[in-house]
């Protein structure tokens, strides 16, 4: 078990190809590998995550990255959320309420009104988060939209 505490936990802004940015997502993708079978093959591109088009935070335990989340704006008031996770070693710990709360304060000061997202059954813990912070269904959307299936659950919530 990781001794620093969770008081020490800063959240950091970087660049979508950040080393520890993408450290954080591949061990995210070997979740999606583990749980269905396969990447989330969405594309995503860096510029994507940079403002005014979207934000990517680094979540630090010390020196160690230890969570990551993201958004991106999916049109003039809407952001989706992506790559939230935690690494296992750090979780229940609170540090993904920390990083979806930082995730929708830097989308409402983009000028966001409303945060939507892409999850799964698979994924109980992360629905059961959003659920407890307010994210109810909404209509399919997006990459995984066209090809909805009972394996990707649509959440949405709105900021103000």
């Amino acid at each position: 078990m990781n001794t620093v505490g969770t008081s020490s936990f800063q959240i950091v802004r970087v660049p979508y190809d950040h080393r520890d940015a993408q450290m954080l997502i591949e061990k995210l993708q070997a979740v999606y590998v583990e749980r269905y079978g396969g990447r989330d093959d969405d594309e995503l591109a860096p510029e994507m995550f940079e403002p005014p088009a979207g934000s990517f935070f680094v979540g630090y335990a010390g020196d160690v990255p230890a969570a990551s989340g993201a958004w991106r704006r999916t049109d003039g008031s809407k952001a989706e959320l992506k790559r939230l996770y935690v690494v296992p070693e750090w979780n229940r710990r609170g540090l993904a309420r920390r990083m979806l709360a930082r995730l929708e304060g830097s989308a409402l000061d983009a000028g966001c009104d409303q945060v939507i997202l892409s999850t799964g059954p698979r994924q109980p813990e992360a629905i059961a988060l959003y659920r407890s912070a307010g994210y109810t269904d909404v209509g399919p959307f997006g990459y995984y939209g066209d090809h909805a299936t009972e394996l990707v659950t649509f959440l949405g919530k709105n900021l103000n």
